[in-house]
């Protein structure tokens, strides 16, 4: 399985430039050491052609928010969820379905 972190990153730090690069700048290292060390079991589950993509960022008060943005077996889902939460890490909500899913 093909596992992918993507940081999105915020681009609105308005109050100071320096910050913004910070947060910008731990964030990607945060997307790196789940993609490469936390999530890295996930690696020999399934088939070479399976993936799962979890995007990170910040919510509004800055702590990291994640989210599984592709169609995957519940098992994985639970298995992201569980190492997120231990990373102190938020579930990602949003009020619309999310648009990289497929219809089922």
């Amino acid at each position: 399985m093909t596992v992918t972190v993507l940081a999105i990153l915020e681009t609105d730090f308005k109050p100071d430039l320096s910050l913004g690069k910070i947060m910008n700048e731990r964030l990607k290292i945060a997307a790196a050491d789940l993609q490469d060390i936390y999530l890295q079991p996930l690696q020999a589950l399934g088939q070479r052609s399976d993936d799962v993509v979890v995007y990170i960022s910040y919510n509004p008060k800055y702590k990291i928010r994640w989210r599984v943005v592709n169609d995957v077996p519940e098992d994985i889902d639970n298995f992201v969820s569980q190492i997120c939460g231990n990373l102190g890490y938020l579930h990602w909500k949003t009020a619309a379905i999310n648009i990289f899913k497929g219809n089922e």
